[in-house]
């Protein structure tokens, strides 16, 4: 009996969960723009003018974009003047990217939201991107600007549970306390699925790589994680350092360690030798330029 109950529960839960991402579908679904330029980022035969012709057609976007490759998000020595320009430099996978940085902010900024601060929200999903990309680079993984994405939308389901749950998530958020780990938890007991179980469905439906799909899905659990273990475990890491620095904080409060010790073995780095100030350091360095130009789009 307790058994058919168990498995009643995860259907009744999945159906919430199906529904909410159902409701929200209109509403955050990929901008053509993005769409045409992953089309051309998965193609083998696509060139950079082709890329840059397609990003043209949307200049908020265009501005958007050279503006942060002319930024610390790269630090290039010289400007960069073009859209086809910066494809060339920085490359195709790049780009997509950055296209699908600000597409993404764009879209789930217009999620109805009474509960928390939306540009504290996109600050911690910024800085724990640049952590994220640093230890990518520090890991020798190749495509290190997927774990900036998978940094950046983490939290992504968050944002839908504050849409379509408000009172339930004001109250877990009290019982929170500024904690993640315990968000996680009491969402799972509550509901019987997290905001992180929702944003690995909702990369899904942008259709994010399946690396990233699982690297949103188990930040939190990384010792679950099967197909992108290094890149969940990054991913943990990053999120645990951004909320020790207080302005990548989760709720702007700096919280000490919240490392499942787990991800120290997928990742094969000495804790002893590991410097967690100058990881958050590094990211603090590329922050305010690349938040400056990310939210003032939002």
């Amino acid at each position: 009996m307790n058994h058919t109950s168990s498995h009643a529960t995860k259907d009744l839960a999945s159906d919430i969960a199906r529904s909410l991402l159902d409701d929200v579908t209109d509403l955050v679904s990929p901008p053509d723009v993005c769409v045409k330029v992953f089309e051309l980022a998965e193609s083998p035969d696509a060139s950079a003018q082709q890329m840059g012709d397609v990003i043209a057609r949307d200049p908020s976007l265009t501005a958007c974009l050279l503006k942060l490759v002319n930024s610390s998000y790269f630090n290039f020595s010289r400007r960069i003047d073009t859209v086809t320009r910066a494809v060339t430099i920085v490359g195709i996978r790049e780009l997509y990217s950055l296209v699908l940085t600000v597409s993404a902010i764009k879209s789930f900024t217009g999620l109805p939201n009474m509960l928390i601060n939306i540009d504290t929200f996109w600050r911690h999903g910024i800085f724990t991107g640049l952590i994220a990309r640093d230890l990518a680079k520090q890991c020798r993984i190749l495509h290190p600007e997927r774990l900036f994405i998978a940094g950046l939308l983490h939290d992504i389901g968050s944002l839908i549970m504050y849409a379509k749950l408000p009172q339930q998530m004001a109250d877990l958020l009290m019982i929170a306390g500024g904690d993640e780990h315990i968000l996680h938890q009491a969402e799972l007991a509550e509901l019987g699925f997290s905001h992180a179980d929702l944003g690995g469905a909702l990369a899904e439906t942008w259709l994010l790589p399946g690396v990233l799909q699982e690297a949103i899905t188990y930040h939190h659990l990384p010792a679950y994680a099967r197909q992108a273990r290094i890149e969940t475990a990054i991913v943990h890491l990053a999120e645990a350092l951004a909320n020790q620095s207080g302005i990548g904080a989760f709720c702007e409060k700096a919280l000490g360690n919240q490392i499942d010790p787990v991800i120290w073995e997928i990742l094969k780095i000495d804790t002893q030798a590991f410097d967690a100030e100058a990881a958050i350091g590094s990211a603090g360095l590329q922050f305010a330029d690349t938040a400056g130009l990310l939210l003032a789009r939002a």
